[in-house]
């Protein structure tokens, strides 16, 4: 399954539509684990549902917490609810003005929609602070959820830049963790799409914040990165570094790339 946008039949979570309570639904987004995120029509307010499967490997409480500490020191969606049933968890967010990266009206104008990515991460970097920060996403806590998932790992489901190493070969590589850069309070999922943009173009806020904790920056860097390449098309990495404001990083670029192919 691709993230993307979901189709307009999908069917809606009976907890979903139990919250909405006869407002219009219109699905945004479905990731590659089932997630669904739903915008509902209302006024005042324009809300938005996260609903993921209980068989689903995301904790959306645990988003709930960063989210609610995240809110004091950048833009990110204020938490008005949350709830689960015997099918999954969901959680109810305030809408931030603006839309996300890989809009069409972005992809259109791709320059402009990575100035803002990169812009926008350096922000978020800059802003939360490490020394508050309760939480982690440092190399040593996701080996050791990798090492748990060991027997899940399937190498014919990895990018074509590490498919052909096997996963005791992979395993090796990151056990060979690169001197830390710079430590900050990450993403966590650095994604194009997690960025919003206003109507001038420019960084409008953060969503998807369920990873969001201490690590070197180039954990996010090397996604955010790479994940131009699947939305606008190679060529905007020189962009990206620039607006961001630091010379790419091969080694470590790949490094973190691997790490995340093996378990976000």
């Amino acid at each position: 399954m691709i993230a993307g946008l979901p189709p307009e039949s999908i069917e809606v979570p009976s907890a979903v539509l139990a919250y909405a309570a006869g407002r219009k639904l219109t699905p945004v987004w479905l990731n590659e684990l089932g997630g669904l995120t739903f915008e509902i029509d209302g006024k005042p307010h324009r809300d938005f549902v996260k609903w993921n499967p209980r068989a689903s490997s995301i904790d959306l409480f645990q988003e709930v917490k960063r989210l609610r500490w995240a809110v004091a020191f950048t833009t990110v969606p204020e938490v008005i609810d949350q709830g689960s049933d015997s099918d999954g968890q969901w959680i109810a967010t305030r809408g931030l003005g603006g839309e996300n990266a890989v809009a069409e009206r972005w992809r259109a104008s791709p320059g402009e929609a990575v100035f803002a990515i990169a812009t926008g991460l350096r922000q978020l970097h800059d802003s939360l602070p490490i020394q508050q920060c309760p939480f982690s996403w440092q190399v040593e806590d996701r080996l050791g959820d990798i090492a748990r998932r060991g027997s899940e790992l399937e190498p014919a489901n990895w990018h074509p830049e590490f498919r052909d190493l096997s996963v005791a070969d992979a395993l090796a590589v990151v056990l060979e963790v690169p001197e830390v850069d710079h430590l900050v309070v990450c993403h966590g999922d650095a994604c194009a799409p997690n960025t919003l943009l206003d109507e001038s173009g420019s960084w409008a806020g953060h969503v998807d914040m369920g990873s969001l904790g201490i690590a070197d920056r180039w954990a996010d860097l090397a996604i955010a990165s790479w994940s131009l390449d699947w939305n606008y098309g190679n060529g905007w990495q020189d962009t990206f570094f620039d607006a961001y404001g630091i010379e790419a990083d091969a080694e470590r670029m790949s490094y973190y790339r691997l790490l995340w192919e093996l378990g976000p």
